[in-house]
C-alpha cells in the first residue's frame, strides 16, 4: 500500500513514510476487519504476531532491499508485542508467512508486481489479494519454492491460518476454523455489548436466585425456630402435667 521510504543513512530503518494507512474507507475497513479478527482468532497464542501497515525489512542492507508495508501480515513463531517495524534479522530470520493486500484505485499494476516479487523473494508462504471494487480474490501459495497463483478457490481454506474464504456475488466472506464469520468493528462492538448485557442479565438472575434461596433459608430457619419453640412448650406442658399429677397423687387424689 505504501511507497518505499527514501533511504536516509542517519535513519536507515524509518517506521513511517508519512502516507495514510489506507487510500479510502473501504480499504481501511477491510484492513481492520482482517487484522482484528485474526487478532481475536490467535489471542491465546503468544507466538503469533499480527500487524497492519507495518514496514517489513527483510535484510539489514537497504541497498539489497527496501521495506514493504503489507496491509496485514502474520508471523507465526514470533511473540506478540509492540514494534516500530518488522526487522526480519531481529525476528529469528522468520519471514511473515501470510500476507494480505487490499487493493484501491491508487494501486498500480507495477506496484503490485513489485510487491509480489518481494513476497516471493523473501519467503511469504500465502499471499492474498482482494479487490473490493470488482470483488475479486487472488490466492498465491508457495509451491516448489515459488509463490504460484491458485486457480481453484471455491471454499479455499488457508493452510496456515485455517480460515476459509468464500466469494459471494457481492463481497468476500471469511470464516474462522469454527465457521464463525469475520465481523466488522461495529459488529464486534455490538456483539460485545450483547454479550455484556447477557452476562449482566445472568448475574441479575443469579442474584435473584440467591436472594430467593436466602429468603427460603430464612423462612426455613424461622419454621425451625417455631418448631423448636412448639416442642419446648409441649415439653413444659408435659412437665407441668406430670408435676400436677404427682401433687394430686400425694393428696390421695387420682387424676
Amino acid at each position: 500500500m505504501n511507497a518505499l521510504p527514501h533511504y536516509d543513512p542517519d535513519d536507515p530503518y524509518p517506521e513511517s513514510d508519512g502516507q495514510p494507512m489506507a487510500e479510502n474507507t473501504e480499504q481501511y475497513e477491510w484492513l481492520v476487519k482482517i487484522k482484528e479478527n485474526l487478532e481475536i482468532l490467535f489471542a491465546q497464542d503468544p507466538n503469533v504476531f499480527i500487524a497492519g501497515d507495518l514496514f517489513w525489512y527483510p535484510v539489514p542492507d537497504r541497498r539489497i532491499s527496501g521495506p514493504v508495508a503489507p496491509d496485514v501480515m502474520v508471523a507465526i513463531g514470533r511473540p506478540k508485542g509492540r514494534r516500530g517495524s518488522y526487522k526480519q534479522w531481529e525476528e529469528g530470520g522468520i519471514a511473515p508467512q501470510v500476507v494480505f493486500e487490499i487493493l484501491s484505485p491508487a494501486n498500480s499494476a507495477m506496484e503490485m508486481a513489485d510487491k509480489l516479487a518481494f513476497y516471493d523473494t523473501f519467503g511469504v508462504e500465502e499471499y492474498y489479494v482482494y479487490d473490493p471494487s470488482p470483488n475479486t480474490l487472488e490466492v498465491w501459495l508457495r509451491q516448489d519454492g515459488r509463490l504460484r497463483r491458485m486457480s481453484h478457490l471455491r471454499g479455499w481454506t488457508s493452510p496456515r491460518l485455517g480460515i476459509r474464504f468464500a466469494l459471494t456475488g457481492e463481497t468476500l466472506e471469511i470464516f474462522d476454523p469454527q465457521g464463525q464469520p469475520f465481523r466488522s468493528s461495529v459488529e464486534l462492538a455490538q456483539r460485545a455489548r450483547q454479550a455484556a448485557s447477557l452476562a449482566e442479565q445472568a448475574v441479575a438472575r443469579a442474584d435473584e436466585a440467591d436472594a430467593r434461596a436466602e429468603e427460603a433459608s430464612a423462612r426455613a430457619a424461622q419454621e425451625s425456630i417455631r418448631a423448636e419453640q412448639a416442642t419446648a412448650r409441649a415439653e413444659q406442658e408435659r412437665d407441668r402435667a406430670e408435676r400436677l399429677a404427682e401433687r394430686l397423687h400425694a393428696l390421695g387424689i387420682e387424676p
